[in-house]
């Protein structure tokens, strides 16, 4: 059964609270995990079923749960080297439709479903519980296999925490209250989460003709070549948009069906979760013009 995810808030900055506990942000896709009478289905937190592509975690070759259960939690695909959640990798797990490409990726990427809330066991709905009653029952639950984990968690000191995370480059962390019950339906700001953001300059070198977009890209570092790297499609607010549109005519060099391609000559400060292995900015979001 699909149960809808409490959503996160988001926090500005690390915090303390001895009111919370504080857990690392997984780099992964939120997955509802739930098993009824022997039978496991897996959501992602827009009820899109995903069961069939994880054979490690949906019953396919591991034992189950002792009882009926739903999880809340991600799915992670760890580096070994590092001890740290690869979301491209995740990515390639959860795109395989295939059957024979989903057993090799099961192989070659394996994939964890890291749990930090349990929100139905043994027929017993414990949403209205307070987390750490959910969190005392979740650490009694024996695991099916090797491909569970809990994700853990520390009491009060969320800037310690966030320096930890920082200096590992992973990508934040969840601040939750303790006496926090689990909500649907809107972003609760009992839970909060903090992005461990990069940051970049870039060169704006085109724009979508239909809904807002504007392509990027930046130098390279050993020559003064610039290449792209991605599109920004967050963060602009109408003064931003008018004030680009306004200079941007003049610098128009070329069109196809959906963009139109100016001069490099815009510079912009953006955030971002990270590059991705091919050089391109992940979930960028515009922050200044530079000038």
């Amino acid at each position: 059964m699909f149960i809808e995810p409490m959503l996160l808030a988001t926090a500005k900055t690390p915090f303390s609270d001895l009111h919370y506990i504080f857990e690392p942000k997984i780099d992964g896709h939120r997955l509802i995990y739930s098993q009824q009478k022997d039978t496991v289905r897996l959501y992602t937190r827009n009820n899109n079923d995903c069961t069939r592509q994880y054979p490690e975690i949906n019953g396919t070759t591991n034992v189950l749960f002792p009882h009926d259960i739903v999880l809340d939690g991600e799915v992670a695909c760890v580096d070994p080297a590092t001890g740290i959640s690869d979301f491209e990798s995740v990515m390639i797990r959860f795109q395989a439709k295939k059957a024979d490409k989903i057993t090799g990726l099961t192989a070659t990427l394996p994939s964890t479903f890291v749990i930090f809330d349990v929100l139905q066991y043994n027929g017993k709905d414990l949403r209205a519980l307070r987390l750490m009653e959910r969190k005392e029952i979740l650490s009694t639950i024996p695991l099916p296999s090797s491909s569970f984990g809990i994700v853990p968690f520390i009491e009060g000191a969320g800037e310690a925490l966030y320096t930890q995370i920082k200096e590992r480059n992973m990508e934040g962390i969840v601040g939750k209250r303790k006496d926090s019950v689990y909500e649907t339906g809107r972003r609760s700001d009992k839970w909060r989460k903090v992005i461990n953001w990069s940051y970049s300059e870039v060169f704006i070198t085109g724009y979508r003709k239909e809904e807002f977009g504007w392509l990027v890209a930046v130098s390279e570092s050993h020559n003064a070549k610039i290449r792209p790297a991605g599109i920004i499609e967050l963060g602009a607010n109408p003064t931003h948009k008018k004030a680009f549109y306004n200079v941007v005519k003049p610098l128009i060099i070329g069109e196809d069906r959906n963009f139109v391609y100016v001069e490099p000559r815009i510079r912009a400060r953006v955030k971002m979760r990270n590059w991705t292995r091919s050089g391109m900015l992940r979930s960028p979001v515009f922050i200044e013009f530079i000038v």
